[in-house]
């Protein structure tokens, strides 16, 4: 992979810093980004500033990259924000937009920015970081879950729609990680008593989980995996348990996932 240059947004830490470590070291010259820009410690890759929600900024990015290298070959769409367990009603209407804003249009913005280069060039490849609630969405996880599926969805067809010109589309679907990202998630901003309870059972139950979670270095080997393989899979699972769950989806009858569901999450 000596010469192909990889593009990774949200690099500073969690799955996007695990990522470009990995692509790095398997010969990619990559451009990481975060809205900081370059941080201290930052060694292995090029550190650029880059908020995701701005158009000006998405294309200033792209920008400096096309500038420096003249092509990109691979974009990794990794930059979101996570969302503390809760209600689907409490979360404001402004609140749930600015979700979308980074979890989804982030990723479209920058693949309609890196596309026009790709096509040009005849070749190129976009990794998706999905999760496993794009295809099995969890109670009190609702617009996370609902951001994912909207992921997947998009990928799905943009991977159809990009074959004649050599560029594949690709989502890696991960459960529980262990990152900052996951220790520091947005909570929902128009909380009410009523859920007050259940919030409260359903987030002890997510903190176990994430204490014996998988590292996110897990998930940049999927991703590694799937900027390597000359015909790539459309859906990527990434670490154990996100195998179980999609096997599980696949074959399980509706009834016994609903119900294991809620079991493991302490709903009954």
């Amino acid at each position: 992979m000596n010469g192909k240059i990889a593009l990774v947004t949200g690099a500073s830490s969690g799955i996007g810093a695990a990522t470009a470590k990995t692509l790095v070291e398997a010969g990619f010259k990559v451009y990481g980004t975060s809205r900081r820009g370059a941080q201290a410690g930052q060694q292995r890759c090029e550190m650029l500033s880059l908020d995701v929600t701005s158009d000006a900024s998405v294309s200033a990015a792209v920008g400096e990259v096309m500038r420096r290298e003249g092509r990109i070959d691979l974009l990794v769409n990794n930059a979101g924000v996570g969302v503390a367990p809760g209600g689907a009603e409490e979360s404001s209407i402004e609140q749930a937009q600015s979700i979308f804003d980074t979890n989804f249009f982030g990723m479209v913005r920058m693949t309609r920015a890196v596309l026009p280069h790709m096509r040009a060039q005849g070749a190129g490849r976009i990794i998706n970081i999905g999760s496993v609630l794009g295809f099995l969405p969890m109670p009190y996880g609702a617009l996370y879950a609902a951001t994912k599926h909207a992921v997947e969805g998009y990928t799905e067809s943009l991977d159809h729609e990009l074959r004649n010109w050599g560029i594949h589309a690709v989502v890696i679907e991960p459960a529980y990680t262990s990152t900052p990202f996951d220790a520091n998630m947005l909570a929902p901003d128009a909380q009410l008593d009523t859920y007050r309870d259940v919030r409260a059972v359903v987030t002890r139950r997510v903190q176990e989980v994430m204490a014996v979670a998988e590292g996110p270095e897990v998930v940049a080997a999927t991703v590694l995996k799937a900027a390597l393989a000359r015909k790539p899979k459309l859906h990527y699972t990434s670490g154990g348990l996100a195998k179980r769950l999609r096997l599980l989806r696949t074959f399980a009858p509706a009834g016994v996932m609903d119900a294991g569901m809620r079991k493991d999450l302490r709903l009954v």
